[in-house]
C-alpha cells in the first residue's frame, strides 16, 4: 500500500510538473508566433516544410508533418511537408556513406529551395546533425526555425529560436509536443483569414 500510495504521489507529482512547465512557456509566446506566421507565409508561396530530429525530437518532426499534411483541426488542402527522419534507406546510406552528422544535411540539399522552413527539434540543441542541417538550409535561403530546450548551438544557426527554458529533457519533450500542435492551429488560422 505504501508503494502505491508513493508512486500516485509520484504520479501527481509529475504532473504538476509538466503543467508548470507549460505555464512557464505560456509567459514567452513570441517566438512560437513567429514560427508560425514563417511556416504559413511559405506555405502561401507554395513552399514546404523539412523538418527533422532525433529520437523523440524525430517522433515530434512525423507528427508535425502528419498534421500538415492531413490536417490539425480544419477540412483544407493538403500542405507539403517531409520529415527527414522516416526513410531507413536514405537514412542508413546517408549515415554510412557521409557519417551521421550529414543524415538531415544531405536531405537538405536534396529537397530544400530557397524560401522552404527548415525545422530542427533537438532538446539539447546541440545534435550534431540537426546543427548541419540548419547550416545547409541556411546556405540554400531556407527559412530556419530551431525547437530546443534551453541552450544549444541550434538557436544561434536558426533564424527563428522557439527555446523551452527546462532542465529536464521529459519536460522540454512535452512541451515541444504542445508546441507544435499549437503552431499548427496557428498556421490553420493564419492560412483561413
Amino acid at each position: 500500500m505504501a508503494k502505491a500510495a508513493t508512486r500516485a504521489a509520484h504520479a501527481a507529482r509529475a504532473l504538476r510538473d509538466a503543467a508548470a512547465a507549460h505555464e512557464r512557456m505560456a509567459t514567452d509566446v513570441a517566438a512560437v508566433v513567429s514560427a508560425a506566421r514563417a511556416i504559413a507565409a511559405a506555405l502561401t508561396q507554395g513552399r514546404q516544410v523539412l523538418a527533422f530530429g532525433n529520437g523523440g525530437s524525430a517522433a515530434d518532426a512525423q507528427h508535425f508533418v502528419a498534421e500538415l499534411v492531413g490536417r490539425y483541426e480544419q477540412e483544407r488542402r493538403a500542405w507539403p511537408a517531409i520529415a527527414l527522419s522516416t526513410d531507413t534507406s536514405v537514412l542508413t546510406a546517408l549515415g554510412n556513406d557521409y557519417g551521421f552528422d550529414r543524415v538531415f544535411a544531405r536531405q537538405v540539399e536534396a529537397h530544400g529551395k530557397a524560401g522552404d522552413v527548415a525545422l530542427g527539434i533537438t532538446t539539447s540543441g546541440t545534435s550534431p546533425n540537426v546543427l548541419r542541417a540548419l547550416e545547409a538550409a541556411n546556405e540554400r535561403g531556407l527559412v530556419t526555425i530551431a525547437l530546443t530546450g534551453r541552450g544549444g548551438e541550434a538557436g544561434r544557426i536558426a533564424a527563428l529560436h522557439v527555446a523551452v527554458k527546462e532542465d529536464r529533457t521529459p519536460r522540454v519533450q512535452e512541451v515541444h509536443a504542445t508546441l507544435l500542435h499549437v503552431m499548427c492551429e496557428l498556421v490553420e488560422m493564419e492560412l483561413r483569414d
